[in-house]
């Protein structure tokens, strides 16, 4: 991955932000970096990169999450541990922020810390969540996050799928309304995602493939 040591992963609930986060994380450290997941989502007790903390572990990647994580609790609470990740200067570090604009609340907190370092703040974008559909609406999404964050957008990852049902059709029909976003946005579309069983027939440009770890309690 070509991000900054430390990157932060936001977007629309649903977008699929823990599934990427998981797969740069996993990727990472196959290529030999020491990785720290921070799971900072503590507006939903579901969909969390603490529901993958032993498929990380067995990675060597490190974990750190809210208390209560692992459990149905919604209450939230940042561990002071987090403070950690800005005191070393080695080692990939990448946030998974919790959705939408409440969720990246809980960057506003680092604010000032995050302006000490170099760091990308990755929104990630799917053509297929309701609200934003559009891009217009993908993009008043991301107004909102940066203001309750104070922090800036860096780069988009077009991360367009329908889960299982995801086929070649469904990531080229997402291309134009990633290219209007990014357009929109005036931010670089950095990448576009795609499940390795369909990745493999696509020609698309800064295609990368993932593997599907999050899954609904239905699949």
């Amino acid at each position: 991955m070509n991000f900054r040591r430390i990157t932060l992963i936001c977007g629309h609930y649903g977008c699929g932000k823990t599934n990427l986060s998981v797969n740069f994380a996993l990727d990472a450290a196959a290529g030999g970096e020491n990785v720290t997941v921070v799971d900072l989502d503590i507006v939903n007790p579901y969909f969390r990169t603490s529901d993958y903390s032993e498929l990380l572990k067995s990675h060597g990647v490190r974990l750190i999450a809210p208390r209560y994580s692992g459990s149905t609790l919604d209450i939230p609470s940042i561990p002071g541990e987090i403070n950690s990740v800005f005191d070393s200067i080695e080692g990939r570090v990448l946030f998974d922020v919790g959705g939408d604009d409440a969720g990246s609340t809980a960057l506003g907190r680092y604010a000032s810390q995050f302006e000490g370092v170099d760091y990308d703040l990755l929104y990630v974008i799917n053509k297929y969540r309701p609200l934003t559909a559009s891009s217009g609406d993908a993009a008043q999404l991301l107004s909102e996050i940066e203001r309750s964050s104070r922090l800036k957008a860096t780069g988009i990852v077009n991360n367009s799928h329908l889960m299982s049902d995801t086929t070649c059709d469904t990531i080229r029909s997402s291309m134009d309304f990633a290219r209007e976003t990014a357009e929109q946005l005036k931010l670089p579309l950095l990448m576009t995602t795609a499940p390795r069983s369909v990745a493999a027939t696509l020609d698309i440009e800064n295609l990368y493939p993932i593997d599907i770890y999050v899954r609904t309690p239905w699949m």
